[in-house]
């Protein structure tokens, strides 16, 4: 049975892991070898907690600004420099797509994450796009932002959960490897 984009631990449709068929582990050897080869990798490793930084920054300044009305523009430079990181890193990772998985996006490693970070980006946008055309006032601009900012920490958590699995699947394999040479 081939692997589609629905087969995913927090599928409601699928049947618990104890009935199931074994999960499919996220890479295949040949695909954790592009994994571990690509440049982008190293990319996705540095830009991923710049943005998690700059994203609690930013954070704090907004709340600053919506809790005193004070720092304004500040929160305002923070959120633009929060997308522009934000672009960064889903242009790299597209490409970190593609050279692991064959896809610019929605592997069906990543179906779902990929998903939630087009809603992460439409929200960005949406900030950037009512800035510029002054569609929305300052608060519900910094609304906004926070809108954005919570879809951002939701789908940061997945693709944390993503990499736990990644090394748990990896540790998975050198157990048997080592089982398989005692066996010998």
């Amino acid at each position: 049975m081939a692997a589609t984009a629905f087969d995913d631990d927090f599928c409601p449709m699928t049947l618990p892991r104890s009935q199931s068929a074994p999960r499919r582990p996220l890479y295949t050897p040949e695909e954790r070898r592009r994994r571990d080869e690509s440049p982008w990798t190293l990319v996705q490793g540095i830009l991923a907690p710049v943005q998690f930084v700059v994203f609690l920054v930013s954070l704090y300044l907004v709340l600053r600004f919506l809790a005193t009305g004070e720092g304004e523009l500040a929160a305002i430079i923070s959120i633009v420099i929060k997308t522009l990181i934000l672009y960064a890193i889903m242009i790299t990772g597209a490409i970190w797509e593609r050279v692991v998985f064959g896809h610019y996006l929605f592997a069906p490693a990543f179906f779902w994450e990929d998903v939630f970070s087009m809603l992460v980006l439409t929200l960005h946008t949406a900030y950037l796009i009512a800035l510029a055309t002054g569609w929305l006032d300052s608060v519900a601009l910094m609304w906004l932002a926070l809108a954005a900012y919570a879809a951002y920490v939701i789908n940061a958590a997945q693709f944390l959960i993503k990499l736990r699995a990644a090394r748990l699947d990896q540790a998975r394999d050198e157990q048997q490897k080592r089982l398989a040479e005692v066996a010998e």
